[in-house]
């Protein structure tokens, strides 16, 4: 895979959406790293909104459960992870990779070691799941009849 230099929103939007078990294999140690927690991992609820056919008036679709956290890192970066789901540890390992990755000593190792990784398996997780919508796909045609005499 080709080097990709991450920026701060597409690295939490990772971490965001990978699974906690992708995310535990990868970035597990991390939760070994000291830290002083600002927030601890904290669950509530967002409003979701909508849109009737995508672009009329906006309406409450409903709500999702969402945890936040946030840390400071020795080097006195600040990392903040929020996280679809329950998951205390998820948040809370995301928001230490975050103040991690802030940090120009470690963010190559921390891209190397967990970034690049849970994009692969993001990116194969989303290639089966197109591929498994894409075999039940039904064409329609129309069928030009003639004349019955």
């Amino acid at each position: 895979m080709d080097t990709v230099s991450f920026n701060r929103q597409s690295w939490m939007r990772l971490l965001a959406l990978s699974s906690w078990s992708d995310l535990k294999e990868c970035a597990g140690y991390l939760a070994l790293v000291t830290c002083e927690i600002i927030r601890p991992p904290e669950t509530g609820l967002v409003m979701l909104r909508g849109r009737i056919g995508g672009t009329g008036s906006a309406f409450n679709m409903g709500e999702a459960t969402v945890t936040r956290c946030a840390v400071r890192s020795a080097k006195s970066h600040e990392g903040h992870a929020y996280i679809m789901g329950r998951n205390h540890e998820h948040a809370k390992i995301a928001a230490i990779c975050d103040a991690v990755m802030q940090d120009d000593n470690c963010s190559a190792r921390i891209e190397s070691l967990v970034l690049l990784p849970l994009q692969k398996i993001l990116v194969e997780r989303r290639k089966v799941a197109a591929q498994k919508a894409a075999a039940t796909k039904v064409d329609f045609f129309t069928l030009v009849r003639g004349e019955n005499d």
